[in-house]
């Protein structure tokens, strides 16, 4: 039984890392191809995102592969009359069936280890390498299109000469209900200190413009700096609960809990002073409500931390759910035709999980079903392949 426990093991492990070298290699070009169109960047910023990006292609693929390499070696050895054999000999299919669970489980167990690199290390050094072309990217776009923008900046030129922005016109939004700063000069240079992560724009014959608050002038060179976190947008906030390692949200949990309870504190007081002096008009007020959004907020935030170490797992061990399903179909179908078996099997399940694991996380972290609602998917896949086991057993 060992030997044969070995050899189906063998065929897995053959079939997972064939198949999860070319998913890797396909999402891979996908992904690098879709981040230098977006953001704009050169062939050496590319190659230098490939280690950040690998953790996150690899997580996306291991389930799929996982599930691949099942149909292909059991619908292989099912087709071939391999299983019929084993029972004829008066083997139990768990003999056939554990190598796949021990592997599944072992790769689980890595896929949750790499959701959390992905996340966190993955991101952050994407978004570090994204930063540091900054410069690169904001000289080529002004070349090509005469403009450039984010969030928080929007350059536009007559001409680019070299390095030296000729008549830019730079519009600064420091704040959302702040008036911009517009900067208009003669000639103007961008600088990136990767040190600081500060791009700084040094301009000659400056004319400055706040909105109605004031306007002048300034003859000779000017600097001004701007933090890069600020010109990166929400895209590459940090601090978010999705790019959160695990062994930090104990932490921010406890932290958005006392946010939560001095708020609670605040709108308490709030309205006990407003009780007192009778003026129960200004509980509907604009100070009121944005004190209540702020703890809504936050609420919702801490749904997110307390739902994302279940969204993690959850989303590792996908894998024991698929090739649970996957082995007994194979089994049972009988059909050496991988791809018709593959496809069978794969897009009802994706179909399926993926929908109902959305739902879970989603109302986890609206707050209306608890954290481990999450697992909903897998367990009802759990349940599914394990009846599908012992209806294979029985038989």
């Amino acid at each position: 039984m060992r030997l044969v426990s070995r050899y189906i093991g063998w065929e897995l492990i053959k079939a997972f890392v064939l198949a999860l070298f070319g998913l890797t290699l396909f999402l891979l070009i996908i992904l690098l191809t879709q981040r230098a169109i977006q953001e704009g960047l050169g062939p050496v910023p590319v190659l230098r995102l490939i280690p950040y990006l690998l953790p996150d292609v690899l997580r996306m693929a291991i389930p799929l592969t996982m599930l691949m390499a099942t149909c292909l070696v059991y619908g292989r050895m099912s087709g071939t009359n391999e299983l019929v054999a084993l029972k004829a000999n008066g083997t139990s299919p768990m003999v056939a069936i554990w190598p796949v669970i021990f592997l599944a489980f072992i790769v689980s167990l890595v896929s949750v280890w790499l959701n959390d690199v992905a996340v966190t290390w993955g991101r952050r050094g994407v978004d570090r390498v994204v930063l540091q072309s900054f410069e690169d990217i904001a000289y080529g776009m002004l070349r090509t299109q005469r403009s450039f923008s984010t969030s928080s900046l929007s350059i536009h030129v007559k001409d680019v000469q070299g390095d030296t922005l000729v008549r830019p016109t730079i519009s600064i939004h420091t704040k959302e209900n702040s008036s911009p700063i517009t900067l208009v000069a003669q000639k103007a240079h961008l600088n990136l200190n990767t040190e600081t992560n500060q791009l700084k724009i040094v301009l000659q014959d400056t004319q400055f413009d706040v909105g109605s608050n004031f306007y002048g002038e300034w003859p000779d060179k000017f600097e001004y700096e701007i933090p890069l976190t600020s010109l990166a947008g929400p895209r590459h906030a940090t601090n978010r609960p999705s790019d959160t390692a695990l062994r930090e949200i104990e932490s921010r949990i406890t932290s958005q809990q006392s946010t939560i309870l001095d708020l609670k504190q605040n709108l308490a007081a709030q309205a006990g002073f407003q009780l007192l002096t009778g003026d129960l008009m200004e509980m509907t007020g604009k100070a009121w409500l944005t004190n209540n959004e702020e703890l809504r907020v936050a609420h919702f935030t801490l749904n997110r931390y307390e739902a994302e170490p279940y969204r993690r797992w959850a989303n590792g061990f996908c894998c024991l759910a698929f090739v649970l399903i996957g082995a007994t179909y194979s089994i049972r179908r009988r059909v050496a035709d991988f791809w018709n078996c593959f496809a069978t099997v794969f897009f009802p399940v994706v179909v399926a999980y993926y929908p109902v694991f959305q739902f879970g996380v989603n109302q986890a972290k609206a707050g209306n079903l608890p954290p481990y609602s999450v697992w909903m998917g897998n367990i009802f896949f759990f349940a599914l392949g394990l009846w599908l086991v012992q209806r294979l057993i029985r038989k």
